[in-house]
Order: C-alpha cells, then structure tokens, then sequence
C-alpha cells in the first residue's frame, strides 16, 4: 500500500494564502513589467546595483509577516481605515498611470508603496500596516534619486571628497595637486567623476544601515539615533578611502590598473568599509548603551 509524500510547508503556505492569489495577480500585473525594464535597465548600473537587494529584501520580510495573511487576525478594517486604504489606492494607480505612461520612473516605482499599504488597510487593517511598515519603507530605497537632487550634491560632494584626499596624501609625502576636481599625482592626472562623488552609496549605505537597525532591534533609542546621524558621514569617508586607494593604485601599478579591474573592486570595497565601519560603531556604542534585557512572558 502506497502512501502519499508530505506536502512541503511553502505549498501549504500557498494554498491558504488562494484567497489572496487575485492581489498578487494584480500586482504581478502592474509591476512585474517595471522590474522586467529595470532588470534590463538601470539596475545594471553602478549606481542603483542595489535595488534587487532591495526587492528581494522585502520580499523576505514580508514572507516573515506570512501569518498575517493566513487567518483572520484581529478586528476588521474600521470604516475609516477602509476609507483611507481606498484613497491610497487610487492614489497609488493614478501615479503608476502616470509614470508608466510618461516613462517617470520616480512615479511608477513609488506608487508601490500606497497601493500596498491601501490593499492591507482595505483588507487586514492597520494591524497588518503597522506590522509590515519596515517593509514598505524599505521600498523607497529602490526608487532613484531625482535628477535635481544628484546635481545639486553631486558637485560639492565631488569637491569636498578631492580636497581632503589631496591634503591626506599630501601629509603622507605623496607627490599630488589638485586644481578642481582634477587630481595630479606623479605623471598622472585623475578625474573624480559624478560615480566618486558617493551619493549613491550614501544611499545604499543607508538601507543597509536602516535594514540592520531593524534587524538588531536594539532598546536604546540613543544608540540607534546615533548609528542613524552616522550613516551619512561614514558613507562619505568611505568615499574618500576609495578615491584615495584609485590615486595611489594609480601612482604605483599606472594608469592603466586604476582604471581597469581594481577601480570595480574599489567600488565593491567601499560598500564593505562603509558597513565595517557601521558595525564596529555600534560594537563600541554597545558598552555606553547596552541593550536591556527583554521582557519575557511565561508561557
């Protein structure tokens, strides 16, 4: 007598979620188009490299929310969250509309986030709203950043990052000048482009940086004020070691080997220093602010 084979727990998982399979098609329906074009887009540029992390990132916090989603939790929607899940709603269309049909970018990955938050208050109420709040959140670091706001900072960001790495090498012997943007160093003469101006890894940083925070769920509300203000300021440091580490590449093995295989991995180093630096931050900010001892019911 034959018996039957377990069914995995992801397929239970989606059987009971089959009253919510016509939401998920209809977001598959809108969006599954918009990461076809950024997959094939912008996200195999340097600079918003990080948004599938992004994606896949919330997917799995929500994935961790599951429960929500598989039996009646709570209360239904009051009369007033139903009313304001509806208005994000059609909020949340109305710009997807109009970024995909005037190819806007900022709108069309944006309206994500009204549009889930109105189908879980419409459905599950501020419960599910507040418990998936972080995950929502977390989308706005796959939006890009707006043209104004990458040339306004850009410039002075350039700047700021040459003037200091001049006067560090300089301090340490090495033969460099500057006349704006333009490092001279020995027979070489480097550009610090727009990609070295590090707002974009200031911005990746500080979704990592956030999603840690989240993660470590720590109880002083002072430490974590604090990792947040450093986000910002170690992402620029980083920065500045990298442009650094390209100049005296650059000045030692040539031009050649500055811009070719070490630049990339430059790039890669300077994420991995920037969360180093975040987490020895907090490593230290641990023996000021330790954490308290949770609470723990008796079961």
């Amino acid at each position: 007598m034959s018996t039957l084979a377990p069914r995995a727990p992801v397929f239970d998982v989606l059987i009971h979620l089959k009253p919510w399979w016509p939401v998920l098609l209809g977001l598959l329906v809108l969006y599954v188009p918009t990461y076809w074009m950024l997959a094939h887009g912008i996200w195999n540029s340097e600079e918003q490299a990080h948004g599938p992390i992004v994606l896949i990132v919330t997917l799995f916090l929500i994935w961790q929310q599951r429960a929500l989603f598989l039996a009646d939790v709570g209360t239904p929607p009051t009369r007033g969250q139903t009313a304001i899940g509806w208005t994000l709603l059609v909020i949340g269309l109305l710009v997807y509309a109009l970024g995909r049909s005037q190819d806007i970018l900022i709108f069309e990955i944006g309206s994500q986030i009204p549009v889930i938050l109105g189908v879980l208050l419409i459905t599950l109420g501020a419960k599910a709203a507040r418990a998936l709040w972080f995950a929502l959140l977390f989308l706005v670091f796959m939006i890009p950043l707006p043209g104004f706001i990458v040339d306004a900072a850009t410039g002075p960001l350039k700047q700021y990052i040459s003037i200091i790495a001049e006067q560090v090498l300089y301090a340490a012997g090495y033969p460099i000048a500057r006349s704006g943007v333009m490092l001279t160093v020995g027979p070489y003469q480097l550009l610090v482009a727009d990609a070295c101006s590090g707002l974009h890894s200031m911005f990746s940083l500080s979704a990592m940086g956030l999603l840690y925070l989240y993660l470590m769920q720590r109880s002083s509300v002072t430490r974590n004020l604090i990792i947040m203000a450093a986000i910002l300021p170690i992402a620029f440091v980083a920065n500045v070691v990298r442009v650094m580490v390209l100049v005296l590449v650059t000045y030692h093995l040539g031009d050649e080997a500055g811009q070719g295989f070490l630049h990339g991995f430059a790039g890669i180093m300077l994420f991995i220093i920037g969360l180093l630096f975040l987490f020895v931050l907090d490593w230290v900010l641990g023996f000021i602010f330790p954490d308290r001892p949770r609470d723990r019911t008796q079961g």
